[in-house]
C-alpha cells in the first residue's frame, strides 16, 4: 500500500482539503485505484452532535456515517463511496482503546498513549486503506491521508507520532508527505519565513515532508522557490506554488501543470503498477471531461440567481454540499451561478419592525431569485420565514426545492393554505400540535441523540402514473452526466437508479448509485413502478401518513415513496414550472461530472431551460449560444 501523507501548517483552513482531493484525482486520471481518510482530532466520536453554526455541514456517507465534509470533497473528486471508518478522529481511537482495555485485550500492562494509542491509529490507517472504495472493487493503490488542524497542535500530537511510525513501517518507496503552508503577501512582497518556520517543527516531531505545498495570492517566483527549497532541504521541483483561482476545480489543474502528478508517481514508484486498459482509459476520459467542464466554467456569460433560504447562514460550511451541487448543477447548464444566502429569519413578520432594513433586502432577494432551495435543519427556530419563502414560491411559479425539512415546511405551507388546516404543524416544533402533520419516525430512538436517525442510503419508488413527474424524468433520463465508467458502460447504469421492469421472485434488478455503491433490495412483485433511486437520508420526522389523502386530495403528488408506501420521499405540484420536495438529501451524491437531479431539475427550471435538459440538449444548445455570443 502506497500512503499521500497531507498535513498542514501556519494556519488551519489552509486548503488540505481541496489539495488532498486534486491528488487523489490526478493519481485516478492515470488509472491508479485510490482512497482516503481524513483524521479529525476532536474528541467526538463523529460529527453527528455537531452544531452547523460552529462546525459546518455534517456530511453522510451511505452506511450513514455522520462524517467531516472533507469526506464529501473527497467523494465529488474522486467518485468514491466512502464510511464511516475513512473518517478516524481522536474519540474513536479512545473508544476503541479503553473497550479493548475492559476487555481485558491488553494483559494487565498499562495502557498509554504510546504505544496503545497510536498502535491502534496506525493499525486502524492500514486497515481502512486496504477497502474497497469504487466500482472495481478492488484494493485501492492509494491512501490519501488528510491530518486535520495544524502541526504543532497538541490535540494532533499522538496522530503525529502514530504517523511518524506508520511511515517507518510502510519504508521509504510508500510513503510521501505533503505539507500545505502559507506564504503571505505583506505589502506586495510574499515572505517565505512562515512556511521556513512550519517545516521545521514538522521535522523537530519526525516527518520530513517530500512535497511542500506554498498557499499564496499570486505564483512564486524562481528565486523565492529556490529560497524555499534551500531553507527547507527540498530540491525546487519539490515546491509547488498553489495560487487563488477562479474556482477550485482548477486546483486540480493548476498542481497538474507544476507537474506534481509525476512527482507522486516517481516518489511512490508507481510506474511499477500494472495498470488495466480499462482504468487507463477511464482515467482518461475523466480527466478530458474535468478539463473541458472546469474552463469552459469561466466562458459562462449567462446568469442564474439561485437563492438559499436557510437558518445557518452566517457560516460559510453549513450548507458546503448544497452549495457544490448548485455548482455542478450550473455548470452542466452552462450557467454562471449567483447564489444569494437568505437567514429565514429575517423573512418572519417580527423582522420587520426590529430589522427592516433585513427585512425588506431579503423580500427583495426572494421576489426577484431565478429559483429558490429551502435546505435541511432542525428546530422551530426560523421556520416561519422558511414558510412564507415557500408560499412565495408557490404562488409566484418561481422555482423550488425543498430538502428535509424544506420538504417538510413545504407540506406545512400546503396544507395551511390549501387544505384549509391552518394549524398545521410539526411535533418538533410544538409536541402539542393540533393538527401533526409532520411526526416523529415511531422507529427513532428517543433517549439517545448520537447516529439514531434515519441514516444512509435508502430506496425510494416512484409511485405508478408519476411518469408525468419532472423529476421521475430527470432520474429516468440521466442527463449532463459526463461521468466515465468502466468498460464503456452507459452513464445510466452507474447512477443513482435503480430500475424495475417484470419483477422475478420479487427481486429487483437494481444498478450501483451515483458514486459505485450496489444497492440490493426486495421490491413486491405486485409493484409496477418503473423507477427506483437510492439517496442518502439524514431526519428523525416524516409527513404524517394520516394527512396524505387530504394533502393529494388538494394537488400536492407525493411521486416517490419509501418500500412500504407510508413513508413520504418525494412530493412534487404538477403545474408549477418546478416545485419539488425531497426527504433524502441529494446533495450528498453530487458529482462535478453527474450533478444531482433534484439540483440540475431546479437550475435548469430556474435558467428557463428544463425541457432541454431533460431531453440531453440543454448543455450543448447553451454552449453554442455563448460561444456565438
Amino acid at each position: 500500500m502506497k500512503y499521500v501523507l497531507v498535513s498542514g501548517g501556519v494556519i488551519s483552513g489552509i486548503g488540505k482539503g481541496v489539495i488532498a482531493s486534486s491528488c487523489g484525482l490526478l493519481l485516478k486520471t492515470k488509472g491508479f485505484k485510490v482512497s482516503s481518510i481524513k483524521i479529525d482530532p476532536y474528541l467526538n466520536i463523529d460529527a453527528g452532535l455537531m452544531a452547523p453554526a460552529e462546525h459546518g455541514e455534517v456530511f453522510v456517507l451511505d452506511d450513514g456515517g455522520e462524517t467531516d465534509l472533507d469526506l464529501g470533497n473527497y467523494e465529488r473528486y474522486l467518485n468514491v463511496t466512502l464510511t464511516r471508518d475513512n473518517n478516524i478522529t481522536t474519540g474513536k481511537m479512545y473508544q476503541n482503546v479503553i473497550a479493548k482495555e475492559r476487555a481485558g485485550k491488553y494483559l494487565g500492562k498499562t495502557v498509554q498513549m504510546v504505544p496503545h494509542l497510536t498502535d491502534e491509529i496506525q493499525e486502524t490507517i492500514e486497515r481502512v486503506a486496504l477497502v474497497p472504495v469504487d466500482d472495481t472493487n478492488e484494493r485501492p493503490d492509494v491512501c490519501i491521508i488528510e491530518l486535520g488542524g495544524t502541526i504543532g497542535d497538541m490535540e494532533s500530537a499522538v496522530f503525529v507520532e502514530a504517523l511518524r511510525r506508520l511511515r517507518r513501517t510502510a519504508g521509504k518507496d510508500n510513503f510521501l508527505q505533503i505539507h500545505v503552508s502559507l506564504v503571505p503577501d505583506i505589502h506586495g512582497e510574499l515572505k517565505s519565513k512562515p512556511t521556513q518556520a512550519a517545516i521545521r517543527e514538522v521535522r523537530s516531531l519526525g516527518l520530513s515532508p517530500d512535497l511542500i505545498a506554498c498557499r499564496c495570492s499570486k505564483p512564486l517566483d524562481k528565486k523565492l522557490m529556490d529560497k524555499i527549497a534551500l531553507y527547507c532541504d527540498v530540491e525546487p521541483s519539490q515546491v509547488v506554488s498553489v495560487t487563488d483561482v477562479s474556482s477550485l476545480y482548477r486546483v486540480p489543474l493548476l498542481l497538474e501543470s507544476q507537474g506534481l502528478t509525476e512527482q507522486l508517481i516517481d516518489v511512490l514508484r508507481l510506474k511499477q503498477f500494472v495498470i488495466p486498459p480499462s482504468l487507463v482509459r477511464r482515467g482518461v476520459q475523466t480527466w478530458n471531461s474535468w478539463k473541458e467542464l472546469t474552463i469552459s466554467r469561466d466562458h459562462f456569460f449567462k446568469e442564474v440567481r439561485i437563492v438559499l433560504v436557510g437558518k445557518y447562514t452566517d457560516h460559510p460550511d453549513a450548507y458546503h454540499s448544497i452549495f457544490k451541487s448548485l455548482e455542478h448543477a450550473a455548470m452542466a447548464c452552462s450557467r454562471k451561478l449567483v447564489r444569494i444566502d437568505v437567514h429565514s429569519g429575517h423573512l418572519e413578520a417580527a423582522a420587520e419592525t426590529e430589522s427592516p432594513v433585513e427585512y425588506h433586502k431579503a423580500w427583495h432577494q426572494v421576489y426577484t431569485a431565478n429559483g429558490v432551495v429551502v435546505p435541511g435543519g432542525f428546530g422551530v427556530r426560523a421556520c416561519e420565514g422558511m414558510i412564507s419563502a415557500i408560499k412565495t414560491c408557490r404562488e409566484k411559479n418561481t422555482p423550488f426545492l425543498g430538502i428535509c425539512l424544506g420538504l417538510q415546511l413545504a407540506a406545512i405551507e400546503f396544507a395551511r393554505n390549501k387544505c384549509d388546516l391552518p394549524q398545521a404543524d410539526s411535533t418538533e416544533f410544538h409536541q402539542d400540535a393540533a393538527v401533526p402533520l409532520i411526526i416523529e419516525m415511531p422507529e427513532i430512538d428517543k433517549t439517545t441523540m448520537g447516529a439514531t436517525m434515519r441514516l444512509g442510503i435508502r430506496p425510494t419508488r416512484f409511485q405508478p402514473g408519476s411518469e408525468w413527474s419532472k423529476i421521475y424524468n430527470l432520474y429516468w433520463n440521466d442527463p449532463c452526466s459526463s461521468m466515465p465508467t468502466l468498460n464503456d458502460t452507459p452513464p445510466s447504469i452507474t447512477s443513482n437508479i435503480a430500475i424495475t421492469s417484470s419483477p422475478t421472485n420479487g427481486i429487483s434488478n437494481h444498478f450501483s448509485t451515483a458514486n459505485g455503491t450496489a444497492v440490493q433490495e426486495p421490491c413486491a412483485s405486485s409493484d409496477t413502478s418503473p423507477l427506483i433511486i437510492n439517496e442518502r437520508h439524514r431526519h428523525r420526522w416524516e409527513v404524517n401518513p394520516a394527512y396524505v389523502e387530504t394533502l393529494e386530495s388538494a394537488g400536492m403528488n407525493f411521486v416517490g415513496r419509501d418500500d412500504s408506501g407510508n413513508r413520504m420521499e418525494i412530493l412534487e405540484l404538477k403545474d408549477h414550472p418546478f416545485f419539488v420536495g425531497v426527504q433524502f438529501h441529494p446533495e450528498y451524491l453530487s458529482r462535478v461530472l453527474r450533478p444531482s437531479k433534484p439540483f440540475l431539475g431546479l437550475v435548469a427550471a430556474s435558467a428557463g431551460i428544463l425541457p432541454e435538459i431533460m431531453s440531453g440538449k440543454g448543455r450543448r444548445a447553451s454552449l453554442m449560444e455563448d460561444r456565438e455570443a
